[in-house]
């Protein structure tokens, strides 16, 4: 019964956005939720607009990470209604089968799930404005960036005060060793680690890539959670994995829409929260290596070049859009980033299990 509570909102979340995105695709285009100008980026050589196709930015929906966290949220309430309606099983057994795999819990889910939906919702503020906006928040300016950092430091510290004065967080686990004590550490070491995990969102860049990689990080979650008896983060961390395939199925090249900040905030900000839930914090590097390794690029094209008399260590950064700079078709980029994943997220488990 742990494993079908599990599977069963994994694969429940996973039908309902492959039914759902038919009818919010068609509400996407209708109303051109994509971009009206293209990117600013603080690459000047030249390489960037080569390898970028931006009449495929201006004409695709960047509010995709709708799909998943509305998958989410029906399979949360579908679940969470049909135990209260039906808490005894058909045949008199003392629990029926939706409450057994109902997974909103207030020790484990809620935080999480509030997380989840918070920034989803602002992260969808943020695709409107930049949809319908005007001026240079519509282009993404670099400086308007520092906005967001704003507010994901204010949500990171939100959620890490509740960590601490309400769930009594105070400590991680080191691998191999065992509980580090941080104390009131612990709140900037959150929001550190939000602010690092958030900034994975330039990975959101070539169709497939980002969702491919959280899917593979939300699974390994999931089982790190199962194995530590955290059934209920396994069942949502699965749910949200789910929801990322959905997404996925329309999101193979072609694309048929964009993530957006609505699903990158979301996922990213909650993937850090789920770490510290299981206590695996130290295995997120691990875990999400090529989100590390993205954005490490992106950190050090613009230290070198600041400090360095404007050189250069990849062609064009992020990392992903480097390999493309280089001959690599746009999908041998994202497979080889799917595999990467996949590697990853089996070492990270493996390490836990051993740990």
């Amino acid at each position: 019964m742990d494993i079908l509570k599990i599977i069963a909102p994994t694969v429940l979340t996973f039908f309902t956005g492959i039914f759902i995105t038919p009818i919010l695709t068609r509400y996407f285009y209708k109303y051109k939720m994509w971009k009206k100008s293209p990117r600013t980026e603080a690459d000047t050589s030249g390489a960037f607009k080569e390898i970028h196709n931006t009449d495929h930015e201006l004409s695709t929906p960047r509010v995709g990470g709708v799909i998943i966290w509305v998958s989410v949220f029906v399979t949360v309430a579908l679940i969470f209604i049909l135990s209260k309606f039906f808490p005894a099983g058909l045949f008199g057994g003392e629990r029926s089968i939706f409450d057994q795999v109902n997974f909103f819990s207030r020790s484990q889910t809620v935080v999480p799930l509030g997380a989840f939906f918070l920034t989803a919702i602002i992260g969808l503020f943020d695709d409107l404005l930049q949809i319908f906006g005007q001026g240079s928040y519509a282009k993404d300016a670099l400086a308007y960036r520092k906005v967001k950092i704003v507010f994901v430091t204010l949500i990171g510290l939100a959620i890490a005060s509740w960590f601490y004065f309400k769930l009594d967080f105070v400590s991680i686990h080191i691998p191999f060793d065992g509980p580090w004590m941080l104390g009131a550490w612990f709140i900037p070491l959150f929001v550190l680690v939000v602010l690092g995990t958030f900034s994975t969102s330039v990975i959101d860049g070539l169709d497939g890539l980002a969702g491919g990689v959280l899917a593979s990080c939300f699974s390994a979650f999931a089982a790190i959670a199962f194995l530590g008896a955290q059934y209920d983060i396994s069942a949502l961390s699965g749910a949200i994995a789910g929801g990322i395939l959905a997404f996925l199925w329309f999101n193979v090249p072609p694309a048929r829409f964009y993530m957006g900040e609505s699903g990158m905030l979301a996922l990213t900000v909650t993937l850090a929260v789920i770490a510290f839930l299981t206590d695996s914090v130290l295995l997120l590097p691990i875990i999400a290596l090529p989100l590390v390794a993205t954005t490490a690029s992106v950190i050090i094209q613009i230290f070198v070049y600041k400090f360095f008399h404007k050189r250069r260590v990849f062609i064009v950064a992020p990392l992903h859009h480097h390999f493309q700079a280089k001959g690599w078709p746009r999908e041998k980029v994202v497979m080889r980033y799917w595999i990467v994943s996949v590697v990853c997220a089996i070492t990270g488990v493996i390490l836990y299990l051993v740990s």
